[in-house]
């Protein structure tokens, strides 16, 4: 009997203590800075995508972009994504590479769209990198290598766009933490499997751009900013194993083709002037 009170008193101890330091949470704070951090992350969305808007090429032609369109809205849907929130953009530009901004936008530079040999391959990059949106993993990256202080900057327009654009470029060509890279592989494994889209491919594409020499690599930014990729594929290989289920394309052959003539003629229509 004496044990039973003494647990109780224990739990209710607990109870107790735990309350307390609850109460001296000041809820009010936490939520103004999750306020402001939402607020610095929509405008240097905004000021990011302005500058690339400027600066680069962007394909807009509905037969185009449709096609990624549908990869990504399937992708969302399947995995209960807000589809809004990613607004993505086809860059005529032949490096292979892919990368996010803080607030959803998401950058594929037509040259990915060429070395990928499938639209399995195409969607697992995707994924990957709808993954460092929705994990929040722009912003962390951007806090740890800029600092709070020249993103405010950015924002109150007390920095020139040549520091937009050198941030820009640490965004576009620099790698993430290893730790945060192996977390968006593996939720984009989950994400594709959810969506019925073979993940097998993604792995195949980090194997491909693991043997490309440095001889061959200087166009293939996804290379530069994502190293160790035989050890990226291999534990992505190893999380496909439990993941069972029955594979289909998003679109069709026919369409997956069409795109990459479409692409392959406007840049090489560019690239030849």
């Amino acid at each position: 009997m004496d044990k039973i009170l003494f647990k109780g008193l224990i739990i209710v101890g607990l109870f107790f203590l735990t309350w307390t330091v609850l109460r001296q949470i000041d809820y009010v704070t936490l939520f103004k800075i999750e306020e402001s951090t939402k607020k610095l992350e929509e405008k240097l969305d905004d000021l990011f995508w302005q500058a690339i808007e400027r600066e680069e090429t962007i394909i807009d032609q509905a037969a185009i972009t449709n096609t990624l369109d549908s990869i990504i809205t399937k992708i969302c849907d399947k995995n209960q994504i807000d589809r809004s929130t990613i607004k993505a953009h086809i860059v005529l530009k032949d490096e292979v590479n892919a990368f996010a901004l803080p607030n959803g936008h998401l950058i594929v530079y037509s040259g990915l769209i060429t070395a990928s040999e499938n639209q399995e391959e195409l969607s697992g990059v995707v994924c990957h990198e709808i993954a460092h949106i929705q994990l929040k993993h722009v912003m962390k990256k951007l806090l740890k290598e800029i600092g709070i202080g020249v993103l405010v900057s950015i924002t109150t327009g007390n920095k020139t766009g040549k520091t937009i654009n050198q941030v820009l470029k640490i965004l576009s060509s620099s790698a993430f933490d290893r730790s945060l890279e192996k977390e968006a592989d593996l939720k984009a494994v989950e994400y594709l499997s959810n969506a019925k889209i073979n993940p097998e491919p993604f792995a195949n594409f980090l194997y491909k751009l693991a043997e490309k020499t440095d001889a061959t690599a200087e166009n293939l930014a996804w290379i530069s900013s994502h190293p160790a990729s035989q050890e990226r594929a291999e534990y992505i290989i190893d999380a496909i194993k439990t993941k069972k289920t029955y594979y289909q394309p998003v679109v069709s052959k026919e369409t997956w083709s069409s795109l990459k003539k479409k692409i392959a003629h406007l840049e090489e229509s560019v690239y030849a002037d």
